[in-house]
């Protein structure tokens, strides 16, 4: 990804993963979006992509693993682009996102939570407007209901991996 080297990215995934105590490794996973629906139809039966999937690890693999985050770099390009950032930019605020569901953070049930831990680190971190807060103006903007946590519209973020 222009702009982002592997080592930017892993040192910004640190970063983010002390801000917010996340302990052990976090690998990540910056591909296509077919990659991305592949592993969504895989471990959430969505056959659609998405821009970001986080995997917690099974009881069985916790050895220092703190998850895997897949970003779709498509998505993050085309993102950047509409919101007039980086793309380097928008793959951070995409896995900063990622690191909060590892933590145990979930938008889709935890009544704003999340949303103003993300408003708080995006801030300290330096990040242009975060996941949670473009999808509620992206609602507010365009006059429609919320998008339901299983349903069709919005993007889901998590994903259990099932070994």
């Amino acid at each position: 990804m222009a702009g982002l080297s592997d080592t930017g990215l892993a040192k910004f995934v640190a970063r983010a993963s002390r801000a917010i105590k996340l302990r052990g490794t976090v690998n990540v996973l910056v591909t296509r979006s077919s990659e991305l629906r592949s592993l969504n139809r895989r471990f959430r039966d969505k056959d659609q992509s998405t821009d970001v999937l986080s995997f917690p690890p099974g009881p069985c693999f916790v050895n220092g693993l703190a998850g895997d985050i897949a970003i779709s770099a498509d998505i993050a390009k085309q993102n950047a682009r509409r919101l007039g950032h980086s793309a380097a930019q928008e793959i951070k605020v995409l896995a900063l996102h990622g690191l909060l569901h590892l933590v145990g953070y979930d938008h889709e049930s935890d009544q704003g939570v999340m949303a103003g831990k993300e408003r708080q680190l995006r801030r300290s971190l330096g990040l242009p407007l975060g996941l949670i807060e473009r999808s509620g103006q992206t609602e507010m903007l365009t006059k429609k209901p919320p998008a339901k946590a299983a349903g069709g519209g919005a993007r889901s973020t998590r994903a259990t991996r099932s070994r």
